[in-house]
């Protein structure tokens, strides 16, 4: 139920975006320029969804230049096949109610129109990745991108370890 309420707050914040300011000064602060440019192509409530993200992260404090990196850009991925909200919205719903057919659906074509929201759903953290070190990003941003979907407790014994589980609470949250 608690998935649902957030879902359901993050996309009336979707609908209206285009009336909030996106902090692009901020996002200039902690990216390179070819990594703002990626930021710029992500959609107005994505650019403004990782932006919270960051604010999360800096006002618990220490947020290395990696870590900042990946809250801006753990969802750039999503810029390869741009999506509308329905097709953001089912699969968070079919993951919910059955993980199993998530898995099945993600296996097809991501240029079909059925397939694409959950196609991106499950491969756009890996997207992310290959963008943010295609643009030069840390490999410790490209780590932190690529799993930010995944169960940390899988990566308990990494190094950054205590970075992931404090993006994917941020990312959660915001």
């Amino acid at each position: 139920m608690q998935v649902a309420l957030y879902r359901l707050r993050q996309g009336l914040r979707a609908l209206v975006a285009f009336a909030r300011p996106v902090d692009e000064a901020l996002a200039a602060q902690q990216l390179t320029p070819a990594l703002l440019d990626r930021f710029r192509q992500m959609r107005r409530s994505e650019q403004q969804h990782s932006l919270r993200v960051l604010r999360a992260l800096l006002d618990e404090g220490g947020v290395s230049p990696a870590l900042a990196t990946a809250a801006l850009l753990h969802d750039v991925g999503k810029t390869c096949y741009p999506m509308s909200l329905w097709q953001r919205s089912l699969p968070v719903l079919v993951k919910a109610f059955s993980p199993a057919h998530l898995q099945r659906l993600s296996a097809g074509d991501p240029r079909s129109r059925w397939a694409r929201g959950f196609v991106v759903y499950v491969y756009h953290p890996a997207w992310s990745a290959e963008i943010i070190a295609a643009g030069g990003g840390a490999a410790d941003a490209v780590w932190l991108a690529a799993h930010h979907a995944d169960d940390a407790g899988a990566w308990r014994d990494h190094p950054l370890h205590n970075d992931l589980k404090r993006l994917q609470y941020a990312d959660d949250h915001e």
